[in-house]
């Protein structure tokens, strides 16, 4: 690749930015060739004032100005659909990110200062406690934008209300001289992640119980760390792979051959990982020499709902159903991370996964089909651009609806919370539950209420559950 294409006397296209990116990431920009299907699948499109595959021409064409100053790198919301579609197999997600950080390191204003903020104190966050604390984030992004803070002012109060946020942190970091566990024979490491400590701990309650409940075994490793989530990503690719690798390195001196992660963005960016060291010699070597580990790619890494899948399966969980969910319709919503990027998640049909629906179909409810199953909530902008979340979580809400769904079960806390926190927010007729998916299998296996926790979520589904006789 020449620094400089001379097309004629009057225009010439420089390559630099695409060198940069050829060197960092190993994309080739100009394998694109305007296709749009980043662009016409993109959930963010209608916020953005350059559309993807125009900031992809940019780069092409050294176009710098528009490609580091436009506003689209940093409204992306991360959900990889368009690495997913490209035929070209560019990872246009990680480009996005690259310019975001290629603009900071020039000194180029962000040209949405909250995103940069959120990355920069979610970054700072994890470099103290060694986990996120959602309660300093919040804090920290009001006093930077006290506007938002007055117009979110209901939410979080709400949020207070529900004790949906953990008033002290908690501290994660490895030790260096880890033991075998001497459970590890019988049972698979249990990953919560830091939202299952705060904003979702009815996820983790009813995960565990279940988990109980089903004989599977689970074990939680001491000294865990923040995965990094989409911030990492954005301002410290290094860290981004780090971080995990310090929980997968803990996890198999710990003699596990598989950690479970109840969290969505969790799984994505340990499987993120993986995929990097397993293509990337030179990049393993470096994390093995920063965690202090020679890691022997020995755990497998799975959703909450593929770990219930592969060790108990439908039929047993169909047996073990005491109080079956009848009369409840449900559609079942995966957001974009348990799925996308295929080559990554190691998930079959990206578009179209089925591990929910099988479970609730095996508890009895009437799973509903629908087309936005692994449609974006918005989640990476839940404290940025709440009006980015209202609309497309709306926008879920009411597409569930319908369908003929009276509820909607998910597994992740960020479309959660967007989902169901949100709600309140929003300009719907009514409102709609949305549970965690282990909440409903704990009502169905009869196991008690308390289990399911349904007093935190923030619209109550307890009403509705005693109507069809769940409760």
């Amino acid at each position: 690749m020449n620094d400089e294409i001379v097309v004629d006397e009057a225009m010439t296209i420089s390559t630099d930015l695409a060198r940069r990116i050829q060197d960092e990431l190993g994309q080739n920009v100009y394998l694109c060739y305007q296709c749009v299907k980043c662009t016409s699948g993109c959930p963010v499109a209608d916020f953005f004032d350059w559309q993807p595959n125009q900031i992809m021409r940019a780069v092409q064409l050294g176009q710098e100005d528009i490609a580091l100053e436009a506003q689209t790198p940093w409204l992306c919301a991360a959900c990889q659909t368009c690495t997913t579609r490209c035929p070209q197999n560019l990872d246009i997600n990680a480009i996005m990110e690259f310019l975001t950080r290629e603009a900071v390191v020039r000194g180029i204003q962000p040209a949405i200062p909250a995103v940069n903020a959120f990355n920069e104190a979610f970054m700072r966050e994890v470099r103290l406690w060694g986990r996120a604390y959602e309660p300093g984030l919040m804090a920290e992004l009001s006093l930077r934008n006290p506007q938002q803070l007055w117009a979110d002012k209901d939410f979080y109060l709400e949020m207070l209300k529900k004790r949906k946020v953990s008033v002290l942190p908690s501290r994660g970091k490895p030790s260096r001289h880890v033991k075998p566990d001497p459970n590890a024979v019988n049972a698979i490491a249990y990953y919560p992640g830091c939202s299952l400590h705060s904003s979702a701990k009815e996820f983790d309650t009813s995960a565990t119980a279940v988990c109980e409940a089903l004989d599977l075994q689970l074990v939680e490793p001491q000294g865990w760390v923040c995965c990094g989530s989409s911030a990492a990503h954005r301002a410290d690719p290094e860290l981004a792979i780090q971080l995990p690798m310090e929980n997968l390195a803990l996890i198999e001196q710990s003699g596990f051959k598989e950690v479970t992660m109840p969290c969505a963005a969790c799984f994505n960016r340990h499987k993120a990982a993986q995929y990097e060291i397993r293509h990337d010699s030179r990049q393993k070597a470096q994390v093995d020499e920063a965690i202090g580990y020679d890691y022997q790619d020995t755990v497998h890494v799975s959703t909450m709902s593929e770990a219930i899948l592969n060790y108990v399966g439908v039929d047993k969980v169909a047996e073990k159903v005491v109080r079956p969910l009848t009369h409840l319709k449900l559609v079942c919503y995966y957001g974009c991370l348990l799925t996308r990027p295929p080559q990554v998640t190691e998930v079959e049909h990206p578009e179209n996964p089925t591990d929910l629906d099988e479970l609730m179909a095996a508890l009895g409810a009437e799973v509903l089909d629908w087309s936005y199953k692994t449609c974006c909530c918005g989640a990476a902008h839940s404290l940025t651009r709440p009006d980015i979340v209202l609309k497309l979580s709306s926008n879920l809400i009411n597409q569930a609806r319908a369908a003929g769904a009276e509820a909607i079960a998910v597994a992740c806390p960020l479309c959660h919370m967007n989902l169901d926190a949100r709600q309140m927010q929003m300009e719907l007729d009514e409102p709609m539950p949305v549970l965690y998916f282990t909440q409903l299998m704990a009502l169905a296996l009869g196991l008690p209420e308390k289990t399911a926790v349904l007093q935190k979520n923030m619209v109550d589904p307890r009403p509705l559950l005693r109507e069809k006789e769940v409760l």
